[in-house]
């Protein structure tokens, strides 16, 4: 969404942003953590206080078994029954567009490179992660979230093709909202997945063109010290920058947040639920945990995140 106060970037503009972005060596050499290091314990408690209702709101989808558009690796789920007990089996590929999931620091390159300019080739193998995996979260993520609802900003039912969403409007929203981005926070913006896909049947997930957030998003996020992008519409795509357009798929937003920045992104999550209840319980801020799975030199990690109000 361009506006004359608030034109696009220049792809000049965006190369600028590898550098403005970046934390490399912000937190030592060995670092696979990333900005979940700005989860203090004082970060957390402050999370804590925020619970007064006790109102709970899982931002997981539902295990989906079944493949189709948007679906490319359906998760499997067995149930062996005998008499006495019933035991299942679980698999799955997470990564994609059906699953709520965790990127590890791991899990996207940029010419060779990965989080904190380790040598991507020689860091992550067949076997796992040597660094940036998921089990650096071991001891889960719990913080303050941020719920910054862009459909309510705008007027509108959800975010389109034509509209990404962009940098200011996330301090737009903020400010709508009566709250202010620390840092630390997990910043969750919803932009009515579910009902842009209800009203537009010929998109998919993860087809393009697809809405969702414009690169100049991550400088706001960097300037926030933000510790977690928690999204449903995830990267808008095509980006319209020829840099992420001409490689990966046009994903600027995970190549920015997760090589350079070194913030984990909470892909595919359910938030229209957690918008109905910010709306309800009249605030817009609560705590969040996130408990990925502890997998040695996993790329991330399947997960169910509670909001508590």
């Amino acid at each position: 969404m361009a506006t004359d106060s608030h034109p696009l970037p220049t792809e000049d503009e965006v190369l600028t942003y590898f550098d403005r972005c970046s934390n490399w060596g912000r937190w030592g050499p060995g670092d696979s953590a990333g900005t979940i290091n700005l989860i203090t314990p004082e970060k957390r408690e402050e999370a804590a206080r925020l619970v007064t209702s006790g109102r709970a709101v899982s931002l997981a989808r539902q295990w989906n078994t079944v493949g189709g558009p948007g679906n490319q690796n359906p998760a499997q789920h067995y149930v062996r029954t005998w008499r006495e007990a019933s035991v299942d089996y679980i698999g799955i590929s997470y990564h994609g567009y059906a699953t709520t999931h965790i990127d590890a620091l791991c899990h996207i390159f940029w010419d060779g490179k990965m989080w904190n300019g380790k040598d991507s080739m020689s860091e992550v193998t067949s076997l796992g992660a040597k660094s940036g995996d998921v089990s650096a979260w071991s001891n889960g993520i719990t913080t303050r979230g941020a719920l910054l609802d862009i459909p309510r900003l705008r007027g509108t039912e959800y975010v389109d093709v034509d509209n990404p969403v962009r940098g200011y409007e996330l301090l737009a929203a903020a400010e709508a909202e009566g709250i202010e981005l620390r840092p630390g926070d997990a910043v969750c913006v919803y932009s009515g997945r579910e009902k842009f896909y209800a009203a537009n049947p010929e998109h998919v997930p993860g087809g393009h063109p697809s809405p969702g957030l414009h690169v100049d998003t991550v400088p706001v996020l960097k300037d926030k010290d933000a510790a977690l992008l928690v999204w449903d519409l995830m990267d808008a795509g095509p980006c319209g920058y020829q840099i992420f357009d001409s490689r990966m798929a046009g994903l600027g937003v995970h190549v920015l947040a997760i090589v350079f920045m070194g913030m984990p992104l909470l892909d595919n999550s359910l938030l229209q639920p957690l918008a109905e209840a910010c709306s309800d319980e009249r605030t817009w801020e609560f705590m969040l945990t996130v408990n990925p799975l502890n997998i040695r030199g996993g790329t991330g990690s399947p997960v169910n995140p509670i909001a508590v109000f």
